[in-house]
């Protein structure tokens, strides 16, 4: 079997046009980071965010050959990820479906071996989630991509379509809308 770890995400996508082994390695890198971005912006339930996972797979890999090379595989699946969620929560909001499930903290800041910090992190998870959620969608997404999937400016313009001025416009606006939100909800966060 073919080891395809040392290959970056465009040689993948190369390599997966005529093996399909390539394209397990794609959905390995992605999956988790895939499904913790669209826990992030929508709170959709487990089951949910499987079937958009199985959607954007499918998506990615109808559409590999169409891929541009020009771009950043990342942003690309991103994009794809950040579509198949807005267009699954629209639909939910026609049918007036209720979302199901709450964020989590271990959404927001991975668990470390120091048990002290691990409680203050997962408070400071708890206060985070809080304050995102009364930001405007637009805004707690622009955040999410920014700081918590640390994608460059570049990259969130090619994921929401807009120009590099904008996605900076929105992170600046994003940023003070949620330093205000903590002040409104009197949120301290632990050292």
């Amino acid at each position: 079997m073919k080891e395809f770890s040392a290959y970056s995400d465009e040689e993948l996508v190369g390599l997966s046009l005529s093996d399909e082994m390539a394209f397990v390695e794609i959905v390995n890198r992605y999956e988790e980071k895939l499904r913790r971005y669209i826990s992030r912006i929508s709170a959709f339930p487990n089951e949910e965010i499987e079937e958009i996972l199985q959607d954007i797979f499918l998506s990615v890999w109808k559409n590999l050959r169409g891929f541009d090379t020009r771009i950043k595989f990342s942003s690309w699946i991103y994009r794809i990820a950040h579509n198949q969620t807005i267009s699954l929560f629209r639909k939910f909001t026609v049918r007036g479906r209720a979302q199901e499930t709450e964020l989590t903290p271990e959404l927001f800041l991975p668990t470390t071996d120091d048990f002290a910090s691990d409680i203050d992190a997962k408070i400071n998870a708890g206060l985070i989630q809080t304050a995102l959620l009364e930001l405007p969608k637009k805004y707690r997404e622009v955040l999410i991509l920014r700081f918590f999937e640390d994608l460059s400016y570049d990259e969130i313009a090619d994921i929401l379509r807009c120009p590099v001025g904008t996605v900076s416009t929105l992170v600046a606006r994003a940023r003070k809308k949620f330093r205000s939100v903590v002040e409104k909800l009197n949120i301290s966060f632990s050292k």
